[in-house]
């Protein structure tokens, strides 16, 4: 009796299903037949429960019936799962037509920072001089940021006025000066050394329209033997040749730096009134450039560096300055300000 029951419940239930998905129209009828039929708390597993109440011999057949039904539902499910898939996408398509003639809507592209351009741009006219690029941390120590670069440690630089100390450690600070690099480039190899570092430094510095206490720097460095002052003057004369297209006079002015001996702060003339004078140069026809000079002994023993065999020159410009100068911008703020009708000129 109860093998005749369960037999009849799987008949009836496979027309059921059968008749339902026939008559389906969408996914989501598709899906709430599935669940109602196959799934864990469906009809079939309902009907199934009552295998208890049937021999040893009975069940297999059951099982086997059951198999056939679930399999049966199962293949008409997915056929009518493809057939109204393709009925969905025909409607879609027959709806949400797209015009390819009409005019495509334009993405303005964007520009890279001036900042950027220009560090690129010295980075690529050091680099046909045959200088690498090297780079370092931002978060610097004392040693490598003052002491080792034979700064004093009275020097007026190491105020807090001036660096900027973090809660990090005693002597860890945001570096003032891209000139660490200096020291840690000499600390892991030999001379001869030939390279630029640019990035980041941070200054204790009043904002007005030439000062910011985030700016740019690139240093430079050349450690060989027989190294003269005038091998300095010509790399630097080179490089504002290939900055500003055009040869410009340089005059060389006697200045301190600790790492440096002799130190000198280096004019170009005026790229925009070729010495004439013009408010750019604040009528003087000179423009105060970068600091440059010959690497201080000290310096170089300090990094184990034999001073008798090896000498060498650095130099260090700000980047804002140059990018002021080259693109004629009147104020320092503008790079940071994040404005378009300022960034969309470049």
């Amino acid at each position: 009796m109860a093998l005749a029951l369960i037999t009849e419940q799987l008949a009836q239930a496979e027309q059921e299903a059968l008749s339902a998905l026939d008559k389906a129209e969408t996914s989501a009828a598709l899906e709430e037949i599935r669940l109602n039929y196959l799934g864990g708390k469906g009809v079939l597993t309902s009907i199934l429960r009552g295998l208890g109440e049937l021999s040893k011999e009975e069940r297999p057949k059951v099982g086997a019936l059951a198999n056939s039904v679930k399999e049966k539902i199962q293949v008409r499910l997915d056929e009518r799962k493809a057939a109204i898939l393709n009925l969905e996408i025909s409607a879609r398509l027959s709806q949400e037509k797209i015009d390819v003639t009409l005019p495509g809507f334009g993405r303005k592209l964007g520009n890279l920072h001036p900042m950027t351009k220009l560090t690129e741009e010295l980075t690529q006219i050091f680099y046909g001089m045959g200088f690498s690029v090297e780079d370092g941390p931002e978060i610097e120590t004392e040693y490598y940021n003052f002491d080792a670069l034979n700064t004093p440690s009275d020097h007026p630089a190491r105020d807090e006025q001036d660096t900027f100390y973090t809660n990090m450690g005693d002597h860890v600070i945001l570096r003032s000066q891209t000139s660490p690099m200096q020291i840690r480039a000499m600390e892991k190899g030999k001379p001869p050394f030939r390279f630029v570092v640019s990035g980041r430094v941070y200054r204790n510095e009043e904002i007005n329209a030439r000062k910011f206490p985030i700016f740019h720097q690139m240093e430079g460095l050349l450690i060989d033997r027989d190294v003269t002052f005038g091998q300095l003057k010509g790399t630097l004369n080179e490089f504002i040749r290939l900055l500003f297209g055009k040869q410009l006079k340089t005059r060389f002015r006697p200045d301190f730096f600790p790492f440096t001996e002799p130190s000198a702060e280096l004019d170009c003339e005026c790229p925009f009134c070729t010495g004439s004078g013009c408010r750019t140069c604040g009528h003087r026809g000179w423009i105060e450039l970068l600091g440059c000079g010959m690497v201080d002994p000290a310096v170089l023993e300090g990094a184990g560096i034999d001073p008798m065999e090896w000498s060498g020159f650095a130099f260090g410009v700000g980047l804002e300055r140059l990018a002021m100068l080259k693109y004629g911008i009147n104020d320092i703020r503008h790079f940071y300000t994040s404005d378009l009708r300022f960034l969309k000129q470049f």
